[in-house]
């Protein structure tokens, strides 16, 4: 074979290669956003028993760094625990015996205790949505802890305001140190108002609470935690 077939060959493998690339790059400018977007992932987790269960796949045991995706079901047990953080960057924790699916940007909370926040600052304002069979609670730049088992669902504010529409048609909006109880074990559901905790309990709260202390790294909205309530934390690594 001479050198000018050599070249021609050369070329045309060469032109194929970039538009191959072209290509790739107009599909990637034409992408939605959304499609473009990170993965959800564990970050922390700190105490098992803590599992994760792909679609289509066998539960295994949560790990830091393993990559989520939509309609992933999370589950703990106590005192199992972890750290979430979404595609859209918020994030959560959840612990206890605590049971809930990744649905798109929206956490279904189906048993257990979760805080969940947005990072101060951040850019997406896309609501951070919570559900449950009862309410969903809805925050875009606060701090807000559900607990939901067979007696109550408790919803508390742990700094900021936080909007929740129940499942019979109440809506109320708590602000910072303000919680909605709800018991279960009543034969009628009723619901009231938001009531303030004192700053003792706020304080005991805060303290003792292992979804806020024992992690890798403090939560991005601790320190307007404790500007919010007047308290502090004992998780300062």
């Amino acid at each position: 074979m001479n050198v000018a077939n050599l070249l021609r060959r050369f070329r045309c493998r060469l032109e194929m290669r970039l538009i191959a690339t072209a290509s790739l790059v107009g599909i990637l400018l034409y992408l939605p956003p959304s499609a473009l977007a990170k993965q959800p992932t564990v970050v922390d987790v700190p105490n098992g028993p803590a599992f994760v269960k792909l679609p289509g796949r066998k539960e295994v045991n949560a790990r830091s760094g393993q990559d989520l995706f939509n309609n992933t079901v999370l589950r703990t047990s106590k005192p199992g625990r972890m750290q979430i953080k979404l595609s859209t960057g918020r994030q959560f924790r959840m612990g206890g015996n605590a049971l809930l699916q990744l649905k798109n940007s929206t956490v279904k909370l189906q048993r257990g205790a979760l805080i969940g926040w947005i990072q101060p600052g951040l850019k997406n304002r896309q609501p951070f949505t919570i559900q449950t069979r009862l309410a969903t609670a809805s925050i875009q730049g606060t701090t807000v802890f559900i607990e939901l088992d067979d007696d109550k669902l408790k919803v508390f504010s742990w700094e900021g305001e936080v909007n929740v529409a129940t499942t019979s048609g109440e809506s109320y909006t708590l602000q910072s140190g303000e919680q909605l109880l709800v018991e279960l074990n009543q034969p009628t559901i009723t619901w009231s108002s938001p009531v303030k905790i004192k700053e003792a309990e706020a304080s005991r709260r805060l303290t003792k609470s292992r979804l806020i202390n024992g992690f890798a790294t403090p939560m991005d909205t601790l320190q307007d935690i404790e500007r919010e309530l007047g308290v502090k934390a004992l998780d300062r690594s």
